[in-house]
C-alpha cells in the first residue's frame, strides 16, 4: 500500500532534513511498501561481475549510514548505493541545508558529507552481510583532513569484502577544494592510491566507480576520460549536483548555495552522459543520474549511454511509487523500440 499520498501534505510543510529523517524512521520500522512479483527479463543487467535484477538505483545521500538499504531493495530497485560516508563522524555544514523548490521539482542541498562515520557504516553492513542485494558504498574525505586521497584509501580497506562496488565521490560542491581532485594531476594520483588499497586475496577485486559533476568543459571530460582508461577504473558516475542556477525563476530559496538536484539537472547531466559515453566509446560503464522523474527520462538516459540509472529527489516528489512506474516505462519502451534486452538500448542515441 503506497501511502504517499496520505503523508505528502504533512511532508511538504516539515523541514526538508527533518522529514527526511523522519522518512529513515519510518523504513526502519518496516512501514516501507514493498514490490510484488519479479521484473521484467529485458531490464536485467550484467555489470561488474554482479547481476541487478533493474537498472534502477537509490543514489548516495538518500541513506548516509547504511540504515535502511534493504527497505530500498525491498521498495524494488535494482541496488542501493549507502554513503558518502566519512573516516570520523562529522556533523556537516550549519541548518537550514537542505531547501525544497517546489515549482521546479527540485532540491538545493549544501550538507556537507555530514554522517556518521566508517564504523557506524561497518557495523550496520556486517549485520546484514548474508542477506541478498546489491549494496554499493559511497565513500568521501573528512573535511579538513590532511590527505583527503588518505582517506578515500581508507574507506576501501574498510568496506572492501562488504561492499558490492565502491563509488569514490570527488564531485560534491559542499566540501571546500572537493571538486579539485577531478583535475587531470589530482585524479591521476588519487585513482592510482584507490584502487592499490583494494585486497588482492579475492579472483575479482570490488569495482570502483568515480563519480563526477555535471559543471565540466570538454577538456575536463577529456582528461576524466583518459585517466580512467589508463588507470582501470571499473565505471563512471554521470553526475553529481550543480552549481549552476540557470532557468530558475527567482523566488524563495532559488538563490541558496549549494548543489541543485531533480528536474532542472536532467538536460544539463544527460548532456555529460552522453560526451563522457562518446569520449569513452563505450569501454567504461556508466551510470546515468540527475533528474530522473519518470520512465521516459531514464529511457533517455539509457540511450544516451546510461547501463544503470539511480534517482533520489524524485522521491521527494513522487514518491516510493515512482519506482515501479520507471520500471514499466523502461519495459515499454524498450518494447516500442524492439530492443530484448536494456544492454541493446544502451549509447543507442550516441555516435560514437
Amino acid at each position: 500500500m503506497d501511502l504517499f499520498p496520505l503523508v505528502r501534505p504533512f511532508a511538504s510543510i516539515v523541514d526538508p532534513e527533518t522529514a527526511h529523517r523522519l522518512t529513515i524512521r519510518a523504513l526502519r520500522m518496516g512501514l516501507g511498501p514493498s514490490r510484488h512479483g519479479s521484473d521484467p527479463v529485458s531490464l536485467g543487467v550484467d555489470l561488474f561481475g554482479l547481476h541487478f535484477e533493474n537498472p534502477v538505483g537509490i543514489a548516495a545521500g538518500f541513506d548516509k549510514n547504511g540504515e535502511v538499504p534493504d527497505a530500498m531493495l525491498a521498495l524494488g530497485m535494482g541496488f542501493a548505493e549507502v554513503g558518502t560516508v566519512t573516516p570520523l563522524p562529522q556533523s556537516g555544514n550549519p541548518r537550514p541545508r537542505i531547501f525544497r523548490l517546489p515549482v521546479h521539482r527540485a532540491v538545493i542541498n549544501r550538507l556537507g558529507f555530514n554522517n556518521e562515520g566508517h564504523e557506524a557504516l561497518k557495523k550496520r553492513l556486517l549485520a546484514r552481510r548474508r542477506r541478498p542485494g546489491i549494496v554499493g558504498v559511497n565513500i568521501g574525505a573528512t573535511k579538513d583532513a590532511a590527505d583527503r586521497v588518505a582517506d578515500y584509501e581508507a574507506g576501501i580497506r574498510m568496506f572492501d569484502g562488504l561492499a558490492a562496488y565502491f563509488t569514490v565521490n570527488i564531485s560534491s560542491p559542499n566540501t571546500p577544494g572537493l571538486r579539485a581532485l577531478q583535475s587531470r594531476a589530482e585524479l591521476q594520483g588519487l585513482v592510482a592510491r584507490v584502487l592499490a588499497a583494494r585486497r588482492t586475496d579475492r579472483a575479482r577485486p570490488t569495482p570502483v566507480l568515480l563519480k563526477i559533476a555535471p559543471d565540466l568543459n570538454e577538456e575536463e571530460l577529456t582528461d576524466i576520460t583518459e585517466v580512467a582508461l589508463a588507470e582501470g577504473l571499473d565505471g563512471l558516475i554521470v553526475s553529481n549536483t550543480t552549481i549552476a542556477r540557470e532557468g530558475l525563476v527567482s523566488g524563495v530559496h532559488a538563490g541558496e548555495t549549494g548543489g541543485l538536484s531533480g528536474a532542472p539537472l536532467f538536460a544539463m547531466s544527460t548532456g555529460v552522459l552522453r560526451d563522457m559515453y562518446r569520449l569513452t566509446k563505450g569501454r567504461i560503464p556508466l551510470v546515468g543520474v540527475g533528474g530522473i522523474m519518470s520512465g521516459d527520462d531514464a529511457y533517455a538516459k539509457i540511450r544516451a549511454g546510461a547501463s544503470l540509472v539511480q534517482l533520489y529527489s524524485a522521491l521527494t516528489y513522487e514518491g516510493p511509487a515512482l519506482v515501479s512506474r520507471i520500471k514499466q516505462g523502461l519495459a515499454a519502451r524498450l518494447a516500442a523500440d524492439g530492443f530484448a534486452h536494456l544492454k541493446d538500448a544502451v549509447g543507442a542515441d550516441v555516435e560514437l
